[in-house]
């Protein structure tokens, strides 16, 4: 005999079964409370984000969930909820973990009415969701465009003044010694705002995944000349000795041309914005497997704590020597990004005000 499932004995119990699978179907943690704030279904996300594995049924609300402020202070969550009225939204929450490992908290609440026009709530749904990595790239975003504005606002504003100078200049007296010097520093400004716009979209391509290898026989002992030949001007200028140490037993290396050279560039010139007095060498041996690069200087040095972080996003040291450089601290990001793309080793040796040295291992990718 077939169960009647419009039997009033039934028809509740095919209700909640039905309703718990649907909130079992959902992603998010959902949790559904009585009046009493007391937890009447909840579904396994629900745990997941609470970090438990018992059964809560039954159970007050604020037994499970003890959220705390932007400002690390316990939040009331009984008090919280009462005081909802209509469905609201939180994304400014955390949960400590009892190892003290934190998240972020999305937490929607909305009240349940019995019935229309009626003013008292007969229970909440409360969805909740661990949305720490949606906030990390918030914050990444929102660093990413304070930084980028500020460093482009510094060289569009010297180049503007040098070209308003240069107009003014031949206006009034035709100095072409002057003409040429506010344009040559105009120039250096436009450069670095090409470079700075060539890392990001090397940045952008790199984290989208779109960049591939296009694997090529490399000379490098001619590729290393090459560069030596491309700074030699810059190192001049700063009254450096740019110097080379090749292996004659190097072999042709096959990686990604276009990369190597960009990983170098990076390596090269921050060694030229970091070195007043003394040389700059860039080096190749052979290894098994492919090349070892290396490139050293007799610079200012990194301290062992800013070692841990020179290849992060944005990074910056606070040396004050450095801040006198323009940088948006992504070239060594982008560094370390293509590294990884050609399944390369990068490690730092740095002291101090005794100078660095950053050493990349290539393997052979055929």
């Amino acid at each position: 005999m077939k169960p009647n499932l419009h039997s009033p004995v039934l028809r509740p119990r095919l209700e909640h079964s039905r309703l718990t699978s649907l909130i079992n179907s959902m992603a998010d943690g959902v949790l559904a409370l009585d009046k009493h704030l007391k937890i009447a279904l909840y579904n396994g996300a629900a745990l997941n984000v609470l970090d438990l594995n018992n059964s809560i049924e039954g159970m007050p609300i604020d037994y499970v969930l003890h959220p705390v402020d932007k400002n690390n202070q316990p939040v009331d969550i009984n008090e919280y909820i009462r005081s909802i009225k209509t469905p609201t939204t939180n994304r400014d929450l955390r949960l400590v973990y009892d190892d003290g490992s934190t998240i972020n908290l999305y937490l929607n609440v909305a009240p349940v009415y019995e019935g229309y026009g009626r003013g008292d709530s007969g229970g909440y749904v409360v969805q909740l969701r661990d949305i720490t990595r949606e906030k990390s790239l918030e914050e990444e975003r929102d660093e990413f465009i304070s930084v980028v504005s500020h460093e482009l606002r510094t060289p569009i504003a010297i180049a503007e003044g040098n070209i308003g100078n240069a107009q003014f200049i031949a206006e009034k007296t035709a100095d072409i010694n002057q003409i040429k010097q506010t344009l040559e520093e105009t120039h250096k400004q436009i450069l670095f705002l090409s470079d700075m716009i060539n890392d990001l979209a090397t940045l952008s391509r790199a984290e989208r995944g779109k960049l591939t290898v296009e694997v090529e026989a490399i000379n490098a002992h001619d590729l290393v000349t090459e560069l030596q030949k491309s700074y030699t001007d810059q190192a001049k200028a700063k009254g450096l000795e740019l110097k080379i140490e090749t292996d004659p037993k190097l072999e042709l290396l096959q990686s990604g041309k276009l990369y190597v050279r960009e990983v170098l560039q990076n390596f090269i010139t921050n060694s030229l914005k970091y070195t007043e007095k003394g040389s700059i060498t860039i080096g190749a041996k052979a290894a098994q497997g492919g090349v070892t690069f290396t490139v050293s200087d007799t610079g200012i040095g990194i301290s062992k704590s800013d070692q841990e972080k020179i290849f992060d996003k944005f990074f910056r040291s606070e040396d004050f020597r450095t801040r006198q450089t323009s940088g948006t601290g992504l070239g060594l990001y982008v560094t370390m990004k293509l590294a990884r793309l050609l399944h390369a080793e990068i490690s730092v040796e740095s002291e101090l005000n005794h100078g660095s040295t950053f050493t990349i291992f290539i393997p052979n990718l055929k």
